[in-house]
């Protein structure tokens, strides 16, 4: 396998070796959060006095308070620093201890569901930032170990909450520890990003010769380009990272259907217990986090080869579920789609940003991270309609018919992006 050369990233600060520890804390608390999230979701519903579909209604709100941070968030990084991703972590625990606390009825509900969807997704971009940035800095593949320690993260949170909450406990004492855990590591988030703080000032930006940032304008587009390439390029200095963000979407998609949907296919397909049944997403989650913790150094020196291996793993491991004849069999299609899904978002937003200038690394992944989260909102409701038609196996199908889509795209078009970022 032929290791692809990694750009050497203009203006790359001298960091403390402690550096790398503010994006695993950063997304170790994320995972927490979530973790505990779903386990506490059945006595979230209790509390509040609503049924299923009114708690899928109100989870909707979650996505919609979600996308317009996302996408203004960037902007805070790039202006305010790497700290903005502490504080922003601290928010998503407050907002954790103000529905638990206050989430009663469907009014109250959905209001909690917008703001902790709000104070999610405002983090999420701040965290892939501070990522983002500690790649660019220390040359390791930071990236995609961070979102492993997430994925660590929410099974562990997950299995804790679950037994915290079958021992008696509130539902606000247990997102209190949430809440008290992560801020704890918020601040080491805030102390140790210190170091890390923008590599190139705000006059720096677009000055290297050669470089070209986004939102440097029609400077960016060099003269006599024409053709299809030349129209894109004009259509905006960000549309390249748009584009990497709608491939993106296909992963989440695909992941976010297995996540949701596992379960519901060993019940309806095997009559699997309620127990056998909670293995899917587990087993989904604890492949994805040893797979990214494991092939990190890969997203940087063989982005290529990881991007076409991940989509064609989660095609077949997809194709397996929606048609085994066994429950062993069909978890073993979910351990090879997870491990197909791990590392697509991390490499290609790493690939991403390697020639982007750091001072502009917020903006650039707020277009990947907001697009691509559009995937990770409708994923679940492809699978619903397409299952309305045919069946939940047809369903599958449907989803490994994505991971074609995205094998086939993901390697050509983010080496075509990461030229014109």
């Amino acid at each position: 396998m032929r290791r692809e050369p990694i750009p050497a990233a203009p203006g790359r600060p001298l960091v403390r070796a402690g550096a790398a520890c503010a994006p695993y804390a950063a997304f170790a608390a994320f995972g927490i959060f979530w973790g505990a999230w779903g386990a506490a979701l059945p006595a979230l519903r209790t509390q509040a006095g609503v049924g299923d579909g009114q708690l899928g209604t109100a989870l909707l709100f979650v996505g919609l308070g979600a996308l317009p941070t996302m996408a203004l968030t960037g902007r805070v990084v790039d202006r305010w620093g790497l700290r903005v991703a502490s504080w922003l972590l601290a928010a998503l625990a407050g907002a954790g201890l103000l529905i638990t606390a206050g989430g009663d009825g469907m009014v109250l509900l959905v209001v909690g569901m917008l703001v902790v969807g709000a104070a999610s997704g405002a983090a999420d971009v701040a965290i892939n930032s501070l990522a983002g940035r500690a790649e660019h800095a220390t040359a390791k593949p930071l990236l995609t170990r961070s979102h492993g320690l997430f994925s660590a993260g929410v099974v562990v949170a997950s299995l804790l909450t679950g037994a915290l909450l079958g021992a008696g406990l509130s539902l606000v004492a247990a997102f209190a520890g949430v809440a008290v855990v992560m801020c704890a590591l918020a601040v080491t988030v805030l102390r140790t990003s210190a170091s890390l703080q923008l590599s190139a000032g705000p006059g720096e930006v677009g000055s290297r010769q050669g470089h070209r940032a986004p939102g440097s304008g029609a400077a960016a587009v060099p003269r006599g380009t024409h053709g299809l390439t030349g129209l894109l390029r004009r259509i905006g200095p960000t549309f390249p990272l748009f584009v990497v963000g709608l491939v993106a979407a296909l992963g989440y998609a695909i992941e976010n259907a297995h996540q949701s949907w596992g379960a519901v296919m060993l019940t309806d397909g095997f009559a699997a217990s309620p127990q056998l049944a909670a293995a899917a997403p587990a087993a989904f989650a604890a492949t994805a986090a040893l797979a990214r913790l494991s092939l990190a150094p890969l997203s940087l020196s063989h982005p290529t080869a990881v991007l076409v291996c991940g989509g064609a793993l989660a095609t077949a491991g997809t194709a397996v579920l929606a048609t085994a004849p066994s429950v062993a069999v069909a978890l073993v299609g979910l351990v090879l789609a997870a491990l197909g899904t791990a590392t697509l978002f991390p490499t290609l937003l790493s690939r991403s940003l390697r020639d982007t200038d750091p001072a502009q690394h917020g903006r650039a992944t707020s277009t990947v991270a907001s697009t691509a989260y559009l995937g990770f909102l409708l994923g679940p409701a492809y699978v619903g309609l397409l299952a309305e038609r045919s069946d939940l196996r047809g369903a599958m199908l449907g989803v490994a018919a994505l991971g074609l889509v995205l094998t086939l795209a993901a390697a050509p078009i983010s080496a075509w992006a990461a030229r014109r970022t």
